[in-house]
């Protein structure tokens, strides 16, 4: 009895060890891009001419892409660092007050920019045994906005945040596909114009959007 358990330890040992051999060990790393549609939350101004409010409408929604890479810790959290971009434009006649107090009307075009850069972390159910796979990040960093209208070019900088909560399917262990919502938050009290610093006072340029991507995770 004991020759038989001896001889079919032995036999099995190999296949022990090729087991061992083949299990491949948790990815450190996570790259998520991810490209979809956001809305600017900014109340648009009053007193304004229709043709005015189509004009700003082309600027309040336009298309969303990000990129984040994550480095995992021990147990569910990772950090990382969070870029984001979102883009608009907008053609249309606007009427504005001159200095002499006179109402005169254009033909304008316009593109949009805002960008996010900044530290990231994330907390997800990446290392678990289930192909559903949930994660939320929350990062801090700078945002920037610019505008751009014929040769007027403005820009500002401030301190945003972003965060975001998504579903992904695992493909396979190191590609997650699925739906992400995302909300970015910022204000400009001030913005350059042609080098020209205008203060905006207690009516701050609002950069708050809401954001629907489709991300892919890539695990390494």
């Amino acid at each position: 009895m004991l020759k038989k358990l001896l001889m079919s330890g032995a036999f099995a040992i190999p296949f022990f060890f090729s087991a061992q051999e083949t299990s491949s060990p948790e990815p450190k790393i996570s790259i998520i891009p991810s490209v979809g549609y956001a809305w600017r939350l900014a109340k648009m101004p009053g007193g304004i001419s229709r043709e005015t409010r189509e004009y700003l409408k082309g600027l309040k929604s336009g298309m969303n892409v990000d990129i984040s890479a994550y480095y995992h810790l021990k147990g569910d959290g990772a950090i990382g660092l969070k870029y984001s971009n979102y883009f608009a434009s907008s053609d249309g006649r606007i009427a504005v007050q001159d200095l002499n107090g006179q109402i005169v009307s254009g033909f304008v075009s316009t593109k949009d920019n805002i960008t996010f850069v900044g530290p990231s972390y994330m907390f997800s159910n990446f290392k678990q045994d289930t192909k559903h796979k949930l994660y939320y990040d929350i990062a801090l960093g700078v945002i920037t906005y610019t505008t751009k209208t014929g040769t007027v070019k403005g820009t500002g900088s401030s301190l945003g945040m972003e965060a975001n909560f998504a579903y992904q399917y695992a493909i396979t262990n190191q590609i997650l596909v699925g739906p992400k919502l995302g909300a970015t938050a910022g204000t400009l009290s001030k913005m350059k114009y042609n080098g020209t610093t205008i203060d905006f006072g207690e009516e701050r340029e609002g950069l708050s959007r809401l954001s629907l991507s489709l991300a892919a995770t890539f695990r390494f």
